[in-house]
């Protein structure tokens, strides 16, 4: 099982470079059914869209903002999303008094992989490495 973070999402979403590339030619060699993203990726993006939406003046620009947050939401319509749940919250828990040094979103997508036993998928190899027993690699290089 094969988690991708939200910096993975959002170069599967926006960029075009050779990082994509290489993590679409990856994950074409993983059955679709192994990959998921996590509900705290979808909020995280979402509120970044709702906000950049909010900041729309003129018709033009709202039409644009709408776009995007649809091209947004159509993404996650075809990759699973992992949820938030009970055995996320107890590792959450765990992690948080451990004082890692993690922001709490990333902690909570660590939690979230973590109860799953899945690896990670993310160019924060900086901060995710620092979670004890978490599955992380960086299929952009």
């Amino acid at each position: 099982m094969f988690v991708l973070d939200t910096d993975h999402i959002s170069l599967m979403e926006w960029n075009a470079g050779p990082a994509r590339q290489r993590l679409l030619r990856r994950l074409s060699a993983v059955p679709p059914d192994d990959v998921f993203t996590i509900i705290v990726t979808y909020e995280e993006q979402t509120r970044g869209w709702m906000a950049y939406t909010a900041r729309a003046r003129t018709t033009a620009q709202q039409v644009e903002a709408y776009g995007k947050l649809e091209r947004h939401l159509d993404l996650y319509r075809q990759v699973q999303v992992l949820g938030f749940d009970e055995r996320a919250g107890t590792e959450f828990d765990h992690l948080r008094a451990l004082r890692l040094g993690v922001g709490t979103m990333d902690l909570k997508i660590a939690s979230i992989a973590l109860a799953r036993g899945a690896t990670m998928l993310t160019r924060n190899l900086k901060d995710f490495n620092r979670v004890p027993d978490l599955k992380v690699e960086d299929w952009t290089v």
